[in-house]
Order: C-alpha cells, then sequence, then structure tokens
C-alpha cells in the first residue's frame, strides 16, 4: 500500500493530499520532542506503547520558521492518530521484534545541506524493512471500521473541525506604520486581486474588508500560504493574524483617552501588542509589556517591533502580579489587557494556534477572572497603594472562543 511507501507518508498520513515531503532529519527529531510532551498518557492497566524518556525534558531547537510549523505539524498529525499507529505497530508485530531482513526500497531525497542524523536513519531502515506488514496493519485497521481512506477513522467531531478549519478565511490586518490602507488596496489590485463587499462572496483572488475592524481584510481560506509569501506580509505591512486578536486590539484602543498607557500582563502574542501600538501610534499612549524575562526573548520581540516600526513599546521583567503598586512608571496606566492561554474548545488549527501565540507563560484562566474581580472590589476604596486603584478597566480576552470582557466604569475619551 502506498501509505508506508516512506517514513514521510507514514508520519504524515493525516494528510489527505498525496505529495510527500521530504523532512530535514532534525525535523523528526523536535517533532518527536514535541510529541512526547502532548502525547495521551492513558493508565498503566490501558498502556500498549512505551515512548519512553530520552527526550521528555528536551527542548525543541528550531532553525528557521519553515524547520518549526513541520516540526508541529508531524507531532499534531501522530497525536491525531495516535490510538491508530499503537496498532498498526502492534498488528503488524514491528513494536515487539527486530526486522530479520532489510529490504532496499527508494529511499527518501536528501538535499546535501541536510543534516544527517543517526538515530533518525536508523528509524528510518527499520520502518523501509518492515513496510510490507505496516501496511498489511493498516488494511486491517480500514477494513474493520469500513474506512475508504484512514481521515475515517478519526471521531466524526473531529473531522467536522478539520473540515471547519480548512474553509475558514485568512485575516490580515494592515500596519499602517508602514503602509497606508490605500497603498494595500493598490498593491493587491496590482496582484490580482479584487475587492468584493461580503464575505460570503469569497471566491478566487478577491478580498473584502471585515464589518468590526477598519484595518482588517479577509480572504479566501485557500490563500493563506501564496499570502504569507506576498512582499507585504513578509515586509510586516500586511500581518496575518486571527480576526479574535484583532478585536481585542481594537477594544483597547477604544477604552484610551489619549494620554493613558496600557499594561499587557503578559508577553504573548507579540502580534497583538504590536497591533495595539499601531493603532495608538498618534496617541502618547505607552505599552507597558510584564514579564519579558530573558535577554533573548526581549531582543527577539524588539528587533520584531523595530521592523514593524513599533516605538511605544516598553518591556517589564517584573511578572504582572510582582509589579510595585507605586512603580512611577505606571502612574499613568489605565488599560491592563489579560490574554490568557484559552481552554482551546475553539480551536480548528492547534499548529496555527502555537505559532501565533507563542504559548509562553502565561496566567490561567481562572488567576486572570481573579485580577478582574480584585479590580472591580477595590475600586472604590481608598487603598492609595493598591495597584489596581488608578485603573479604569481591565480588558480579557481569550482567543478563539471570543469570549470578550471589560470591567470598571468607562469614560468618554477626551
Amino acid at each position: 500500500m502506498s501509505e508506508f511507501s516512506s517514513k514521510d507518508s507514514l508520519l504524515r498520513c493525516s494528510s489527505s493530499t498525496t505529495e510527500i515531503v521530504n523532512y530535514p532529519d532534525e525535523v523528526f527529531i523536535n517533532a518527536a520532542k514535541i510529541f512526547q510532551g502532548i502525547h495521551r498518557k492513558k493508565p498503566p492497566d490501558r498502556i500498549l506503547v512505551n515512548y519512553g524518556s530520552d527526550i521528555e525534558n528536551s527542548a525543541p531547537e528550531f532553525k528557521d520558521e519553515r524547520s518549526q510549523r513541520w516540526s508541529y505539524e508531524l507531532a499534531f498529525s501522530a497525536l491525531k492518530y495516535q490510538d491508530l499507529l499503537e496498532t498498526i505497530l502492534l498488528v503488524s508485530g514491528f513494536y515487539h521484534s527486530q526486522p530479520l531482513q532489510y529490504r532496499k526500497f527508494q529511499p527518501r531525497y536528501l538535499s546535501n545541506k541536510d543534516e544527517v542524523l543517526e538515530e533518525v536513519q536508523e528509524v528510518e531502515t527499520l520502518l523501509e524493512s518492515y513496510k510490507t506488514k505496516l501496511a498489511a496493519a493498516l488494511a486491517k485497521c480500514r477494513i474493520k471500521y469500513a474506512a475508504p481512506t484512514i481521515e475515517y477513522i478519526l471521531p466524526e467531531t473531529v473531522r467536522k473541525q478539520e473540515q471547519r478549519a480548512s474553509t475558514l478565511p485568512v485575516y490580515a490586518w494592515i500596519n499602517t506604520t508602514k503602509a497606508s490602507i490605500t497603498e494595500v488596496f493598490n498593491t493587491l489590485k496590482r496582484e490580482g486581486f479584487t475587492q468584493i463587499d461580503s464575505p460570503s462572496e469569497l471566491d478566487g483572488y478577491t478580498y473584502c474588508m471585515d464589518h468590526h475592524c477598519q484595518d482588517l481584510l479577509i480572504f479566501p481560506a485557500h490563500f493563506k500560504e501564496e499570502l504569507a509569501n506576498m512582499e507585504m506580509v513578509v515586509n510586516y505591512q500586511l500581518i496575518l493574524q486571527d480576526k479574535s486578536h484583532s478585536l481585542a486590539a481594537h477594544s483597547v484602543k477604544a477604552l484610551l483617552n489619549m494620554d493613558d498607557d496600557i499594561i499587557v500582563a503578559s508577553p504573548y502574542p507579540d502580534y497583538t501588542i504590536a497591533h495595539i501600538s499601531v493603532l495608538t501610534s498618534q496617541y502618547s499612549s505607552n505599552i507597558y509589556v510584564c514579564g519579558v524575562k530573558s535577554e533573548s526573548r526581549e531582543e527577539e520581540m524588539l528587533d520584531l517591533f523595530r521592523s514593524m516600526e513599533c516605538r511605544n513599546i516598553k518591556m517589564l521583567k517584573e511578572s504582572f502580579t510582582d509589579i510595585d503598586p507605586t512603580d512611577p512608571r505606571l502612574q499613568k496606566a489605565k488599560i491592563i489587557l489579560l490574554m490568557p492561554l484559552c481552554s482551546g474548545s475553539g480551536i480548528g488549527d492547534p499548529v496555527e494556534f502555537i505559532l501565533n501565540d507563542h504559548g509562553g507563560d502565561r496566567f490561567d484562566r481562572i488567576q486572570c477572572y481573579l485580577f478582574m474581580v480584585c479590580a472591580v472590589c477595590f475600586k472604590g476604596r481608598a487603598q492609595e497603594r493598591f495597584f489596581f486603584f488608578r485603573v479604569r478597566s481591565v480588558f480579557f480576552c481569550s482567543p478563539y472562543v471570543e469570549q470578550f470582557t471589560s470591567t470598571g466604569p468607562q469614560k468618554k475619551r477626551k
């Protein structure tokens, strides 16, 4: 069977396309490290396959964005089919046996630039030598579930979620510090795009304006990869990001007076912080980002913000909970933005969720609600030293489930 014509297709068995990607060895190592941390751990009496612990505490190291994306794609594909893959390894006898004979199947192509890793090569050799039995085990599973393709072995809820994710439109906000809306429209026209009035009319080379955010464009779902390679996106004139983050940025701006400062409780996601900076570029406001502890993370953020021409962002090493209420830097702060890691219940594409949100050290949902309650309870009390005394609003955004909450009385903008 063609599903196991190479190691690549084994680990990309979730894909509906027949295209085979020749991943570098390092991608498999990084994907294994990611999978080690996310795979479903079963009760002791139900464990059939032991995954070992050699790489459990080893963090993946990515040489570029493409390597990072491939690694997460492989890891989540393996996670999605974990039960199926375990069954195939057991039914084929691969898990309990060492191959007695090596068959010379066609090897995958490796560029001269790709680093060859011995442990990856060893796994590839073993898989190739057991290819026929692995394919037979997969065929038995498909017959058992009467599945025309392996996607039909997945629960219906998972299939529907993937189908929905594949049809979601692509959102991109315009970085008006680097290009005007008119300039972006003209560039899109030169690229062959036509502006239409409604998202329901999106088809082919078309786009439309979002009805809620005046700097947000909507494109058909299938243009994501092409858009990512456009010069405007590469140069940070157009930023690909889901709508929930744009709604958060615009909502924060709506609460501001011209000279109010903003506190962002955690240093993620970068593009949302940058979007708020762009929207407030004509204000005298500063954006203070808490919890930027490492120098490498600070430099990474500063490089991005310089490239996006965001000039009113300040980094704070202190965690949000460790800030001194009397800190002179924050006396003009009137808005606090809390963007905790959401439950994931609304995530259509976990890879995009991780790559866009970074998934760093962030507050959990309960802690953020507690901060909101404190902000309300202490608002009217004469406790000068309490940090929230001068704060007018606390804005809470849980991405991908689109829950937005603002607390505290709102003043009219001056």
